[in-house]
């Protein structure tokens, strides 16, 4: 028997507050992006014609060089959420 358990998935303009209060010097590829998230409220939302989706996605290919504990829990939180 498999249990299915549900979390709440927080809204990416809150996810997105606390990328900027974590990562002090953002990269400015992933700056536009951060930028959008802000706006944001759930994944299948639109930024202008851009998907929440596909601005999650740009803003992870751009945050390499965000690290830290932080960073590792918040970056897998948006890539379970893109699936």
């Amino acid at each position: 028997m498999t249990v299915k358990t549900t979390t709440p998935v927080r809204p990416l303009h809150v996810i997105a507050n606390e990328i900027r209060n974590d990562w002090k010097k953002v990269y400015f590829g992933a700056l536009p992006y951060l930028n959008a998230m802000q706006l944001l409220e759930t994944i299948n939302d639109n930024f202008y014609e851009d998907t929440a989706d596909s601005i999650v996605l740009y803003f992870l290919s751009n945050a390499s060089t965000w690290r830290g504990d932080t960073a590792r829990r918040v970056k897998a939180e948006l890539k379970a959420i893109c699936k």
